[in-house]
């Protein structure tokens, strides 16, 4: 049987979410722990592949298994055996052909920025000096959902088939003393949001114009965007499905 396990975590002390040689990851973490509850060899596959420090309020993944269990009390323990960094919040049969990463059918993130010192958003927010012309930049946020090819927002060396992205949403908002980026699309490049939310802060401090955000798109080189904010402030929010790979009756 297939089953979607759908988490949070702090990603501070991980080296993002797929696995690698010498570092701690969050699919490691959590492939060990499964496989030590059902007492077999589990391997997961997540919605993504979050950068080393970015965090996730949530996302989905799925794994494989013929050992029969009782979903809540598998959530219990599974909590109470990793770190207090993750968090278990469901697990659900799926169809057999359901996929965690291509089902999905689009992802919101927020990039999370105070302007004011905050010690309690050290590990959380990215403190930036000085006021923002949050207007400006909800402008040039506007831009980008009239193009699809993100290219210039993409890391370099890359190996994806396309750059084309579908951006439903774009928009800068106050929250207190936390200025909230919030972004969906139907698909994200590698270091797309961080390189979004560095050019929008160049504009709202008057570094860029709304103008060059079109040059910028229509250049394709990620030289002439933004710099790429430290992946602290990121997190992925969401991730939808469609409601046909969830059995129901199961």
């Amino acid at each position: 049987m297939r089953y979607f396990i759908e988490l949070s975590y702090n990603g501070a002390s991980f080296h993002g979410w797929q696995i690698q040689p010498n570092a701690i990851s969050v699919q490691e973490t959590l492939e060990k722990a499964l496989s030590v509850l059902l007492r077999e060899s589990v391997t997961i596959m997540g919605a993504g592949r979050t950068d080393t420090g970015v965090h996730a309020k949530y996302i989905a993944a799925h794994f494989d298994t013929e050992v029969v269990f009782d979903s809540k009390t598998l959530v219990y323990k599974l909590n109470s055996f990793l770190p207090e960094t993750i968090a278990i919040k469901n697990i659900f049969k799926v169809t057999p052909e359901a996929h965690a990463r291509f089902d999905a059918v689009s992802r919101a993130y927020e990039y999370r920025i105070v302007t004011q010192k905050n010690p309690f958003e050290t590990h959380s927010a990215y403190y930036i000096k000085g006021n923002l012309d949050v207007l400006a930049m909800n402008n040039a946020a506007k831009q980008l959902l009239k193009y699809t090819n993100f290219k210039c927002f993409s890391k370099s060396k890359t190996d994806v088939k396309t750059y084309n992205c579908e951006l439903f949403y774009a928009h800068w908002e106050k929250q207190g003393e936390v200025l909230v980026f919030k972004i969906s699309a139907n698909r994200f490049l590698r270091n797309m949001v961080r390189a979004i939310v560095g050019t929008l802060i160049e504009v709202g401090q008057g570094k860029l114009k709304l103008a060059d955000i079109d040059r910028i798109l229509v250049s394709e080189n990620r030289g002439e965007a933004g710099y790429s904010v430290p992946a602290k402030g990121l997190y992925l929010t969401d991730v939808t499905y469609p409601k046909t790979i969830r059995l129901i009756n199961e």
